[in-house]
């Protein structure tokens, strides 16, 4: 063990470190990576993991609660309670997962929930975002548990249904479009509030002090309706080529955007995220509503209020510059970027944890994606990203290695005991 990691050090003993490493089996986490893989959940069908989380959570010997978000989903929370005294730690993971394993374009090992071990990898849909993490969760508490330890905080493991990046809007709606932190909203609305979080989010072991948020936004525009034949001198009010002209100052306040609202070492990214218009069956007739639907990643810094208003100030000038193109103007998604100081008691005892594991402290990082620290942060549950993965990512999809998932469930075993201290 390196100086650095002597000097960050807080309480456990050396021989202490070793009783719970030795309780980490690695055998058993790819038994459960696989079981949890092989059951599909994706946004809305998250019954069937929830029942298996709920069972693996009994069998520890756990307080287990069930949270009914709506019917067929569910979040399930694991309370290990401590001696008194203690800070509590949650360990907070989605069930869901980014695809549904049902799209035809996805053709790799990891698009589909069906468990590969190969090469030393777990491919799998969900082995990264992120149940992993949740395996990685339940095997660190049952280490603690194995080496005869007894916390003064609470652990929490939470398996929460819905965090999948996406949203309900216009005629898409019912379970499978409730996304973006919406089980951990009902999980912190009911009685769910520990000290602080990790989010076992695919990090690939980096320490995520901040991560961007995200506004969506819908830009649209109106022509005539009127058959092919009778349009001539008509051209320029198809709702299509009126938002062809649009787009040249969309994409203009887009790269302003991008440079503006830069942070970390990251562009402010502005995702083409859709457009519609028209009528693919009557190709004859011209579309009467065009729609255009942004992404805008907002960095932490900038209040989710500041960047609408931001792109508002765009949509005004068009107004006054198309007034007869009927131009609306709507914002369905405001999730807020979320940040932690570095300084943290969490980030310091992951740091030392992690230098224990691995012989050197973990690098930061600043990403664009979002994650339930949004929500957690605005209940005041400071919260950090760490988790598992593997890489970059390719078109054979989710992979982690077994070793990050044995590794990173040492160190959430030895930051949990740090954290909520060993009770004597």
């Amino acid at each position: 063990m390196s100086t650095l990691a002597k000097n960050r050090t807080t309480s456990l003993h050396p021989d202490l470190v070793e009783q719970i490493l030795a309780q980490v089996k690695e055998e058993e986490i790819v038994a459960m990576a696989h079981d949890v893989i092989n059951i599909p959940s994706p946004t809305g069908e998250e019954l069937q993991m929830a029942q298996y989380m709920q069972n693996a959570l009994l069998q520890l010997g756990l307080h287990v609660t069930w949270q009914e978000v709506e019917e067929g989903r569910a979040n399930v929370v694991g309370r290990w309670i401590g001696t008194g005294g203690g800070k509590n730690l949650m360990f907070n993971g989605h069930m869901d997962t980014s695809n549904t394993g049902r799209e035809d374009f996805l053709t790799g090992l990891g698009y589909k929930p069906n468990a590969v071990l190969q090469d030393g990898y777990l491919y799998g849909l969900g082995i990264y975002n992120m149940k992993g993490a949740l395996v990685c969760y339940l095997h660190a508490v049952k280490a603690l548990q194995r080496a005869g330890i007894r916390l003064k905080g609470d652990v929490i493991v939470a398996a929460v249904a819905g965090e999948i990046e996406k949203s309900q809007w216009g005629e898409f709606k019912g379970k499978e479009y409730r996304g973006y932190g919406y089980g951990t909203h009902y999980l912190v609305n009911h009685g769910i509030l520990p000290d602080m979080c990790i989010l076992g989010e695919p990090t690939d072991m980096r320490v995520v002090l901040e991560h961007f948020g995200s506004l969506w936004v819908r830009i649209s525009c109106t022509g005539i309706y009127v058959h092919t034949a009778f349009c001539e001198g008509r051209e320029e009010m198809n709702s299509i080529r009126r938002m062809y002209g649009l787009m040249e100052p969309v994409m203009k306040w887009i790269t302003r955007w991008e440079e503006k609202a830069a942070h970390g070492g990251k562009k402010a990214i502005v995702n083409l995220g859709g457009i519609r218009g028209g009528h693919a069956w009557r190709a004859s007739r011209t579309p009467e509503k065009t729609e255009l639907f942004l992404d805008v990643r907002v960095p932490p810094t900038i209040p989710m209020s500041d960047a609408r208003r931001d792109i508002q100030s765009l949509f005004l000038e068009l107004e006054k510059q198309f007034p007869e193109f009927g131009l609306e103007f709507e914002t369905y998604v405001s999730v807020p970027g979320a940040r932690i100081d570095e300084n943290h008691e969490m980030i310091r005892a992951i740091d030392a944890n992690h230098e224990r594991v691995m012989g050197e402290p973990p690098q930061r990082e600043v990403v664009t994606w979002c994650s339930d620290a949004s929500v957690l942060t605005r209940y005041g549950v400071e919260t950090v990203n760490y988790g598992p993965s593997s890489g970059p990512r390719d078109k054979e999809g989710e992979k982690v290695k077994v070793k990050t998932l044995v590794d990173i469930t040492r160190i959430y075993a030895l930051t949990a005991a740090d954290l909520c201290g060993v009770a004597t």
